[in-house]
């Protein structure tokens, strides 16, 4: 039991750094949450700060998703419930990060993504594709982000992961939607931003 909350807790605080932040800061001395539209994610810094921060940010956040899942299936390999909840919390303090009163935090695509990577490498390889084809096909990152966050659990059926890991995809799918409500409803409305448009929310 005490690993079990060393574990969750070192993830939601691990989840909770805001990379994205804190590379704008230290490169440009501003702040990301006043500029595009306030999010600390890869897509805002990218499109405010250019491709170096923007990749910078979304391997880091990947990361925060991957090692504490990695840490978990390294340490407790006879626990096979505890590394998809570990990956779960630590999106859910990317979302709702520890050091900002459980706000300003990101979308948490990369660090499902990087939890995923973690558990099953062919599920997160499945979903990127997805995610591929949806970006490139329609030019938005939120709908290739929501395409590839809807399959994850399909493709966890798919290549016969343990049934509580699916459920846990479901549930890191359903947060990665709810964090993207503004997103759906100018994707609705066509007002969305470009994956080439610079200097936009």
């Amino acid at each position: 039991m005490i690993l079990w909350i060393l574990l969750l807790l070192g993830a939601w605080l691990l989840g909770s750094i805001a990379f994205g932040a804190l590379l704008v800061r230290w490169k440009t001395a501003s702040d990301i949450r006043s500029q595009g539209s306030g999010n600390i994610g890869a897509t805002n810094v990218y499109r405010i700060h250019g491709k170096a921060l923007g990749a910078a940010t979304l391997a880091l956040d990947a990361a925060k998703g991957a090692i504490p899942v990695a840490l978990a299936l390294l340490i407790a390999p006879a626990s096979p419930h505890l590394a998809p909840v570990v990956g779960l919390f630590a999106l859910l303090g990317h979302c709702f990060p520890a050091y900002s009163f459980f706000k300003g935090g990101g979308k948490g695509v990369a660090t499902a993504a990087g939890a995923t990577l973690a558990l099953s490498p062919i599920t997160i390889g499945a979903a990127l594709a997805v995610f591929l084809v949806v970006t490139i096909r329609w030019g938005r990152v939120s709908a290739g982000s929501l395409a590839a966050a809807a399959t994850l659990p399909l493709f966890g059926l798919l290549f016969d992961l343990p049934t509580f890991t699916i459920i846990v995809l479901a549930l890191m799918a359903l947060v990665v939607f709810a964090r993207h409500r503004a997103n759906m409803a100018r994707l609705l409305s066509g007002t969305e931003p470009g994956i080439w448009d610079r200097k936009q929310g």
